[in-house]
């Protein structure tokens, strides 16, 4: 099938596959990709696995085969970690590119996928044979969606998760400059890609193709390309952002367990990891990555998923092989974005889990964000995997806290009966197992 979202380059086009996923190339793009394989950075391990094969799709001149990566994710969902990684990567390839008289056409996260947290550049149709005396078109992207989402983030302890959400093609310098202060002026990198860029930009804007011109005939080298690269690599290497945590960052600290309890807890899901066997877990809530951790051990592929930004990077600097850390905040999830809704995905549209873990979680969604028993039950039925799902009960200290901040009677429904009763009209119980006095029990269960 198409993916619909794959129109904006004329000369690919993106198709999937049960077994992998297929690129239809124009002539003209064709051309490109034999010089790129002409190369070893067609073999190169940082970029996906892709070769051509027969016969190209009716109106095509080509078709190459990717290997799949084990799970989508969009720069909006990336903690800081993933995402400075990323443009670490896109300015790596550059300049290896332009070493096989290469360069890479645009510089867009999407183009970067992940393998746990290890980052795998898919878009081998970026690449295309250097022209002498042009400059880095992607120059502009790469500030607009790398760059400055960083700066935000490590200048300003500001998320950068909302703008990239809100906006796909990313923060404009001239909004990037009006975020910036006097005294940010003095950063390092700030006149040159901030200031510099949003004035040039105002000033040349209608005298894009004028402008090139000038570079060719100004004898502009693929040499200063290099250099420029290279100073951004070092601008964005020394980029860090450390942030403060979120409410329940320190979950593990301030939970009602014991040794024993969480022993037996850890001991819960890694039985239910076992007899399930998932190539696909989603760790929701996942907090400091404990449990994903575990499921990683047994085989499976996680996707980790917390709305507390630190310790999803915290996670994300680990760089666990078989765990993709997302920034999620399951009330207000990533939804279906771009042209038509298509062209990035929501999370159960990008490959529903095998099995999902929601542990220490009901509560924070039903009385923090007052999502409905109901509609939480539903919409993890919704997922169609097995679930292992913990229910802390009203009386439990960690609830109470919640409830203490509520007006009294709003969330009078919520109590075990109620959600038993909810929940096994949507799910077959396989196992349960009460913990701490029975103020948290554990289910273990599959739709019905």
């Amino acid at each position: 099938m198409r993916d619909r979202g794959s129109f904006r380059d004329p000369g690919n086009r993106v198709f999937d596959a049960p077994d992998a996923v297929y690129r239809a190339l124009s002539a003209e793009a064709a051309a490109e990709w034999r010089a790129v394989a002409a190369t070893p950075l067609a073999r190169d391990p940082r970029l996906a696995a892709t070769e051509e094969v027969e016969p190209a799709p009716e109106g095509w001149a080509a078709m190459l085969r990717h290997e799949r990566v084990p799970f989508v994710s969009y720069p909006y969902e990336w903690p800081f970690s993933l995402l400075k990684r990323a443009a670490l990567l896109q300015l790596d390839l550059l300049v290896d590119a332009l070493g096989e008289g290469l360069i890479l056409k645009d510089a867009t996260p999407y183009n970067v996928q992940w393998d746990g947290a290890r980052p795998v550049f898919i878009d081998v149709g970026s690449f295309e044979r250097y022209r002498d005396g042009t400059a880095w078109e992607g120059y502009r992207q790469f500030c607009q969606l790398h760059l400055y989402p960083l700066f935000l983030a490590a200048w300003k302890d500001t998320p950068f998760q909302p703008w990239l959400r809100g906006r796909l093609d990313g923060i404009e310098p001239a909004q990037m400059r009006n975020l910036l202060s006097f005294r940010d002026r003095f950063r390092r990198g700030a006149t040159t890609h901030v200031f510099l860029h949003a004035r040039l930009e105002r000033r040349y804007a209608h005298r894009a193709k004028e402008v090139k011109s000038e570079l060719a005939k100004a004898g502009f080298r693929k040499e200063l390309v290099v250099a420029n690269a290279r100073k951004l690599r070092r601008l964005v290497e020394g980029l860090d952002w450390t942030g403060s945590s979120a409410a329940w960052g320190d979950y593990a600290q301030t939970c009602t367990y014991d040794d024993a309890d969480a022993a037996r807890k850890a001991e819960f899901v890694r039985a239910a990891v076992a007899s399930v066997a998932p190539r696909l877990v989603w760790d929701l809530g996942c907090n400091d990555g404990a449990y994903s951790k575990l499921a990683a051990e047994l085989g499976a592929y996680v996707v980790a998923t917390d709305a507390d930004h630190h310790v999803v990077d915290r996670i994300a600097r680990e760089e666990r092989e078989r765990i993709l850390p997302l920034v999620v905040d399951l009330a207000d999830p990533s939804p279906s974005l771009g042209w038509r809704g298509a062209e990035r995905k929501s999370l159960p549209e990008r490959g529903k889990p095998d099995l999902s873990l929601a542990l220490a979680l009901v509560h924070h969604l039903a009385i923090t964000r007052n999502i409905p028993l109901a509609e939480l039950v539903d919409w993890l039925a919704g997922l169609e995997g097995a679930l292992v799902i913990e229910f802390v009960d009203r009386e439990d200290e960690m609830t109470q806290r919640l409830l203490a901040a509520k007006r009294d009677g709003l969330h009078a429904d919520y109590d075990r009966a109620t959600f038993e009763r909810l929940f096994r009209a949507r799910f077959e119980i396989d196992r349960s197992e009460e913990l701490a006095g029975g103020r948290r029990i554990l289910y273990l269960a599959r739709p019905r």
